[in-house]
């Protein structure tokens, strides 16, 4: 049976960019073949220089050598805006000045980098590999790195499906470290991806862990996993890859200022192209032949559907056929239509030119009764006010935002006008839920569905958190008679709601009263700031407050903050609390003093949405409710009768990406339970599938208590709980003796990390329920003991870059809840040990004699294990035969102390006496006079007994002097890989164990070891 590795993965992976036509070669390869000046250099001069010379027959030839000069000097500090600039010169092309050779003339223009009309000649080659250089000496070889006319514009990292260890987190992290090391490679990039084979995901040079998503096959009849092959036949492919470049990236600057670049992921590519494609064969005369039904995008909400927006406007007006079309952004709200606009504004780049808002119903017309060209926002509601014909061009693409509600009034009303006024315009409608059954209407304007995305797959692959749902309902004591009136009027409201028709305003008002009566608010108040508490003690983020209406939220506001005065400030950059609403001056206080300009708004909305700021909770009504994205919230109070779409896109306000939070809790403070279901049926009936929001009594807790059950197993006979209640004098040599039990454990360490990570993730969504409370203090030991042992044992394999590793260790502490310990507080476990004052000679008899002497062996031989391991991963780039030796002699004991065949103590004593060794191998060296670098070489040259036998040890230190001395001139490239080097290195090193007699017999053995110790040599500088 073969075995699967890595080269294995690689191997295939060649073959399947083979059956796309597309070459593969070794790093090696490009190397002697001279592609590259040295291993400093990433772009391939030669294939660039001969792609600007195919696509640009026009321009002289020192116009091309000096848009390669350009692209191969980036002009700024950072990756991001270096990338960033590349990214405009390969889709817009690099400014170039030549004279005319006719006229003489001095002429400008651009040199185009990509062939995106016509694929074919552009060349694609992938680099198996590639070694990449820095000019501090430090080497990095990516996997593949895929290469666009000579230009890196893709880095692949893979692991091997069957190793626990080397799962994609690993990967991500290891081209975090890449970037890091060599930047220059990924100034071109314009994707990073990873995979096993079985599982790939992609990102870009900005996205955390989090923003890698899987990469699903683009076609039904690929199957759905997100495989290697998936990756490469719908995504690297050349004509693929190169739409996917001009089309779906976009820059924007987050409220730092930092730049981030935003890639589309596979569902948002896919509905890029059907929609362009479906929009191309409905276009209307002169032309297409079609009925300007251009079809509906159903992504679900929090999905990036503003983004497939962006991006399929960009397709669009860099289609051929629509000739400089105009495009025309619909929502129906004044905010919505700012916060698309926004969108818009900071990711214009791929739109080649400025969005421009409507104002007026007369700029409206102005804007669009234009020859061509144009990106113009406005809401259905000036259509509304504006009759008549304004263009009769059919290269007019309208795109609406949530396209089935009822307030576009397909019947009679805006969207009426609206095709009235574009007569031979190609409509499209988006929306985060699905259209009703019944809904005509929406399919009569825009047609079928054009793409899909529903919350199952959102939820799968990570575009979206999963919802949980928390019923908590805060009553007011009525009379009988009065609670069957306010039942019947609630009733009344949610009808209205779901028809999307206005209420009556005398029952609006009576609910009001119901709902909003002061002992309520007060009531509703205290369970807020109780129930709030303990869920940020869990996990921090944001929560957001839906009131009936602007008045009961100012009130609730004051009643909050009686209980917590700290939490008001007058200030907007200050204060954890605040209220958005909209309001005139003439509103009465406490309302008046939540008034706020847009502006304003926008200020606060920054604040809200950035994961550090104070602000924590914000009060609203019906504001921010809709194409709002803030990240960090993950909590919803919701206080307000809701129904079908809107409540739907309200409560998906908490399900958006962010760092380790397990998914957003709807707290449902009225008694919502059949609205929710009554919205979900609606998902399943129009083909989503699955439980869109989970209830957190029915999953959650149980999850939690499962998780607990099987940590309290785990430490059984432990006797853990004592440090629950002991004095802090008593309570360290518990912990000692908890950690020795996990080691104690079969495979223990790697056990109680996942058992830990899945009890933190159900009790973070659990909390504040009152099972959560017996959990807590057990929960904050287990978290402390996982965190002490993360910070001095926990294995290289188990680790990220050293970021993800701090990362890990701050998520684990924050989410104590039993007397939170800050970061920088986890307690040493060395310290614990009594060993913190020896750790810095690891190899000293008074180091080893302490270790020996802890009551807890476990621990003492882990801890021996762990430092022993690093030891000879040090002592591996400086010596290759010790290193050898004394790792065979480690596997050795821990095979025999696995199979039961020696006790822990005579596995400790093992491990002693394997430091002494190490620590006497690192001596001998010095015995002989030679340094380190020297020592290696003679060891090499010594391993072999008969050999040592036959060489005086003079001999023997003489010959690795001189070997020292020859890797030392050798050219400083990354020689190792370079065949001719190597080859010139092997032959110097026969002579000279042929010079000084070595025994022929061992020469072969003794060059190629030597050789090897060489390329650590180097690697180690």
């Amino acid at each position: 049976m073969t075995d699967v590795d890595e080269k294995l993965i690689e191997d295939w992976t060649s073959d399947h960019f083979g059956t796309i036509g597309v070459e593969t070669k070794w790093g090696v390869e490009i190397d002697e073949a001279g592609e590259r000046g040295d291993t400093t250099e990433v772009i391939l001069e030669s294939r660039l220089a001969a792609a600007l010379r195919r696509l640009n027959p026009e321009l002289p030839h020192s116009s091309i050598e000096e848009a390669v000069r350009v692209l191969s000097r980036p002009p700024y500090p950072t990756l991001s805006l270096n990338n960033r600039w590349f990214h405009g010169l390969v889709t817009d092309g690099v400014e170039v000045e030549y004279r005319d050779a006719s006229s003489g003339e001095v002429r400008g223009g651009r040199a185009r980098v990509i062939a995106f009309g016509d694929s074919t000649t552009n060349e694609l080659l992938v680099v198996r590999q590639l070694t990449v250089a820095t000019a501090s000496g430090k080497v990095i070889r990516p996997d593949l790195t895929v290469y666009l006319n000579g230009l890196p514009v893709a880095v692949v990292e893979l692991k091997n499906p069957s190793n626990i260890h080397a799962d994609l987190g690993t990967a991500i992290d290891q081209l975090g470290r890449y970037m890091e090391t060599a930047p220059d490679l990924f100034v071109p990039n314009l994707l990073l991806a990873v995979s096993d084979g079985m599982l790939s995901r992609v990102g870009s040079i900005t996205g955390g862990r989090s923003r890698f998503t899987p990469w699903r096959p683009l076609n039904d009849a690929g199957g759905d996993a997100p495989t290697l092959e998936a990756l490469i036949h719908g995504l690297l492919e050349p004509a693929t890859l190169a739409d996917y470049l001009r089309t779906c990236v976009t820059f924007e600057e987050d409220e730092r200022g930092d730049i981030v670049k935003r890639i589309a992921g596979y569902h948002q590519f896919r509905a890029v192209r059907k929609t362009r494609a479906r929009v191309l064969e409905h276009l209307k005369p002169p032309f297409g032949n079609g009925d300007g039904r251009g079809g509906v995008v159903w992504h679900t909400q929090g999905s990036g559907k503003s983004l497939t927006m962006l991006m399929l406007a960009a397709a669009l007006i860099r289609e051929p056929r629509l000739s400089n079309p105009t495009v025309v952004m619909i929502t129906d709200r004044t905010d919505l239509d700012d916060q698309l606009f926004d969108t818009f504004a900071s990711g214009r780049a791929p739109l080649r030119q400025t969005p421009v808002q409507a104002t007026s119903r007369e700029h409206l017309k102005s804007l669009l009764d234009r020859a061509s060209g144009g990106v113009v926002f406005t809401t259905i509601q000036k259509f509304a006010e504006v009759h008549g014909v304004i263009s009769e061009r059919a290269n007019v693409v309208v795109m609406a935002d949530e396209a089935h509600r009822s307030q576009y009034g397909f019947v009679e009303g805006g969207a009426r006008w609206m095709r009235d006024a574009l007569p031979n315009a190609t409509f499209v409608g988006f929306t985060g839920t699905p259209l009703e059954r019944d809904d005509k209407n929406t399919a009569h304007v825009f047609g079928d569905y054009a793409d899909i995305y529903d919350i199952r797959k959102a939820v799968e692959d990570g575009a979206t958190r999963p919802l949980y749902y928390e019923s908590r309902i805060v009553t007011l004591k009525v009379d009988e008679e009065g609670a069957r009136a306010a039942e019947e009027e609630l009733e009344h409201l949610l009808d209205a709601d779901r028809r999307g028709a206005e209420s009556d305003d005398r029952i609006r008002v009576s609910m009001e009263s119901l709902v909003g009566a002061a002992e309520r608010i007060e009531r509703l108040a205290a369970f807020v700031v109780d129930h709030w508490e303990k869920r940020r003690a869990a996990m921090e983020g944001k929560a957001m407050i839906v009131t009936m209406s602007r008045v009961i939220a100012a009130r609730l506001y004051e009643s909050i903050r009686v209980l917590r005065p700290d939490w008001h400030d007058a200030d907007d950059q200050r204060g954890a609390m605040k209220v958005v609403v909209t309001g005139m001056a003439d509103d009465p206080e406490p309302l008046r003093s939540h008034m706020r300009t847009k502006a304003a708004r926008k200020r606060l909305a920054e604040r809200f949405k950035a994961p550090d700021d104070d602000l924590r909770i914000v009060i609203v009504c019906d504001m921010w409710l809709t194409g709002f994205d803030c990240p960090p919230a993950h909590t919803m109070y919701l206080d307000k009768p809701l129904a079908g779409h809107n409540l739907m896109q309200a409560i998906a306000r908490v399900n958006r990406v962010h760092g380790d939070k397990p998914g957003g809790l709807i707290v449902d403070l009225l008694g919502l339970t059949n609205e929710l279901a009554d919205a979900l049926a609606t998902y399943t009936q129009a083909g989503g599938t699955g439980v869109a929001v989970r209830e957190v009594q029915d999953e959650a807790v149980p999850v939690m208590q499962a998780a607990f059950e099987a940590l309290r197993d785990f430490f059984h006979g432990c006797e853990y709980e004592q440090a629950l209640d002991a004095a802090p004098g008593e309570v360290l040599p518990v912990y000692l003796r908890t950690i020795d039990h996990v080691f104690g454990q079969d495979d223990g360490w790697t056990r109680l990390n996942k058992l830990v990570k899945e009890l933190s993730a159900a009790f973070a969504l659990a909390v504040p329920r009152p099972e959560t409370e017996a959990i807590t203090p057990h929960l904050a030991f287990f978290q402390r003991v996982a965190a002490m042992i993360r910070k001095r044992l926990a294995d290289e394999s188990s680790k990220g870059t050293g970021h993800a590793q701090r990362r890990d260790v701050d998520a684990a502490v924050r989410q104590v809840i039993g007397g939170a310990v800050a970061a920088d507080e986890v307690i040493d476990l060395f310290a614990v040990a009594g060993l913190s004052d020896a750790r810095l000679d690891i190899l000293s008899d008074e180091f080893l004699g302490r270790v020996a002497a802890l009551d807890e062996k476990n621990l003492a031989l882990e801890t021996l294990r762990k430092l022993l391991n690093d030891q000879i991963r040090v002592t591996e780039r400086r010596n290759l035969v010790q290193s050898r030796k004394l790792r065979e002699a480690l596997e050795d004991a821990m095979r025999l102390y696995t199979n039961k065949a020696i006790t822990t103590a005579e596995m400790i004593s093992r491990l002693i006496d394997l430091a002494k060794q190490l620590r006497e191998a690192q001596r001998h060296g010095e015995e002989l006079g030679l340094s380190p670098e020297e020592t290696a070489f003679y060891d090499a040259l010594a391993d072999n007994e008969s050999a040592v036998e036959a060489m005086k040890s003079d001999a023997l230190r003489l010959m690795a002097r001189e070997l020292t001395e020859m890797i030392k001139v050798m050219p400083k490239l990354d020689w190792a890989q370079r065949e001719s080097v190597r080859a010139d290195l092997r032959r110097n090193v026969r002579r000279l164990l042929a010079r000084y007699g070595y025994p022929p017999d061992l020469a072969e053995d003794a060059t190629q070891l030597v050789l090897r110790q060489a390329e650590l040599s180097v690697d180690a500088e």
